[in-house]
Formats: C-alpha cells, structure tokens, sequence
C-alpha cells in the first residue's frame, strides 16, 4: 500500500501545489482544513480516493491527532497574515506548529515539513514574525530532524500579492505602498512545493530560506507588475508614520465593529514587518542545497496577470492590429 501524508492546510496557497506533488509522487495525501466542502478541488490531484479533504481544527488536540492517524509524514502549511477571532497569531502559528509536531512524535511520525516565512525572529516586535519564530522552535523540540522552509513573498496564480495590487491597478490611478525601499525576493509556489516534497521523499532537514533568482524593493516590484498589465500608474510611497496612522485607524474600526468591518488594508502588524528587507540572509541554506533552481517571476506573471490588462486576453491581438496598422 502506498504511503499516506496528512497536510495540514493542504487546499491554501502553497499547501495545494504541495498536495499535488505529493499525489504525483504516488503517495496518498489527506488535506486537513477547517472547510472540507471548500477544498473538494484537491480530488482532482490523484485517481480516484488517493487525496482526500478531511475536517480539522488546529487548535484542537484531538482533531489534529485524528486526521495524522496512520500517516507516515506530516506537512504544515497554516499560517494567517493577519488575526480573525479565535485564528490568532498564538493559536495558529505558535501553538498549531507545536501541537501538530507534538503529536506526531507520539504517534510515532518521525518524517515533519514546516512552511514558515523569512523574517522569523523570538526577539521580533512584530507578533507575526515572532510567532513564526515560536512556532519553528514548537516544531524543533518535538521533531528536531523536521524541515523547516522560510519563503519570501511567494508567487502565483491564486496569490494575494501581485494579484491585490493589479486588481487596485485597474481601478485606481495610483497605487499607495508602504516601504517602497523594502526588499523582496518573491519565490515562485511550486518552487515551494518542491522544496517541500524534498523534505518527505528525499530525507531532507534543517531550516533553509527560499527566495526567487531576482531580488527587488517594493516600487519596483510594482513597476515590473504594471509592465506586465500594460497599465501606467503612480506608485505612491506611504512613510511608515503616516502608514502607523492609517493601520491604527483600520484595527480600531475592526474592534468597535467586533469584526463585522475587518482590516482588510494594513494592520499594525503589517506596517511592523515592512520595516525589514524580506530576503535570504548571506549564511542561509537555500535552493541551491537542494539542487533546484528557482523560477523567474517574468516567466510566470504574463500567465495569470494577463486578466488585468485593459483588454485582458484580447490584449496581445490589440497590439497586433496596432501594428498592422501603423506599419
């Protein structure tokens, strides 16, 4: 019988490129996830009954337990980008990680993946760095063989990076970012995955940060997005005590609403983080101990961004006319 893998926030972002490989790979993967009935696309990953979408609840010892139940590894993907309710940066970062390692050194499980960020730091004063921290020393104490993947801002066709700012491209004449001057190294999600799937199939451990083959700040990262959706738009740096101002004002209203009108702009938290570069430190593990070489965002941004262009995929064929016609 094929081997089984219980992934943790396996229908998100990173976690379904992950599930997908893993099926490809010929084991049997189950999703873990809060909605079951919302992640019933991952099916389509393998033949019939090899992926499976199953109930879990992070914070809950007995449902993390239930679903790991016969696994031979376990991949954690959950993580959130700002708190909602009870989905805090304690509950899911520090002590999601930790519970799950926990319990699987008890089931035996010895084989962990955990997707943290780079930027993790115990000594951080943004709460989601430093919970990202606890979490990996969570996952350490109980699996010290687990690997541990620090990505940078990754990108892709379902991401809420590119994806948020193009879409605010195609409304708005101007485009508002906080820390245009802070550094990125986006990395390409199934980059991720691979990696990821290295840690269950190749016997790989240790901490190793991820970043894409192009380092660049934020306004340029923005300026190569606008290329790439033919808009032209003023990037408009936001300093950090204005964005201090702002983000303070949308985490109030959240609060005197009890969450009916959440912070979907930029919290506190946020402004914190975009303070520090987002790149791979100099003595950092990183793709190339793992032999794989990352995917350059230029070849993959045409491929999802091209809904954003004024004429969207009748855009190319625009141009050609265009031409025609001039020449």
């Amino acid at each position: 019988m094929s081997k089984l893998v219980t992934i943790y926030g396996g229908s998100g972002f990173v976690g379904r490129y992950i599930a997908r490989r893993m099926a490809k790979a010929g084991w049997r993967v189950r999703v873990a996830v809060r909605r079951p009935n919302e992640a019933i696309f991952v099916k389509t990953y393998g033949v019939v009954g090899q992926v499976e979408p199953v109930l879990c609840n992070i914070r809950d010892d007995a449902s993390v337990a239930s679903v790991m139940s016969g696994a031979d590894a376990v991949i954690n993907c959950v993580g959130v980008l700002s708190e909602r309710g009870k989905n805090s940066f304690e509950a899911v970062q520090s002590d999601g990680p930790a519970r799950i390692a926990r319990l699987a050194q008890e089931a035996g499980i010895t084989c962990m993946v955990h997707i943290s960020a780079i930027g993790a730091d115990l000594d951080s004063d943004s709460d989601y760095a430093r919970t990202k921290a606890e979490g990996e020393a969570g996952v350490l104490r109980h699996q010290p063989d687990a690997l541990i993947l620090r990505p940078s801002i990754v990108f892709g066709s379902e991401d809420a990076f590119f994806n948020r700012f193009a879409g605010m491209a195609r409304m708005s004449p101007v485009l508002p970012v906080v820390g245009a001057s802070t550094r990125f190294q986006p990395v390409y999600v199934d980059d991720v995955a691979q990696a990821a799937v290295m840690g269950v199939v190749g016997n790989v451990k240790g901490i190793y940060e991820l970043g894409g083959p192009v380092t660049m700040n934020f306004r340029d990262l923005m300026a190569l997005m606008l290329e790439v959706i033919r808009r032209r738009r003023l990037v408009l740096n936001i300093p950090f005590f204005a964005a201090k101002v702002m983000a303070f004002g949308f985490d109030m209203l959240e609060k005197v609403t009890l969450g009916l009108l959440s912070n979907g702009m930029i919290t506190r938290d946020q402004v914190k983080n975009l303070r520090r570069d987002n790149v791979v430190a100099e003595t950092a593990m990183g793709f190339d101990d793992l032999g794989i070489t990352p995917v350059a965002m230029v070849s993959v941004l045409p491929e999802y961004l091209w809904r954003f262009r004024p004429s969207g995929q009748f855009d190319a064929i625009k141009e050609s006319a265009s031409n025609l016609r001039s020449s």
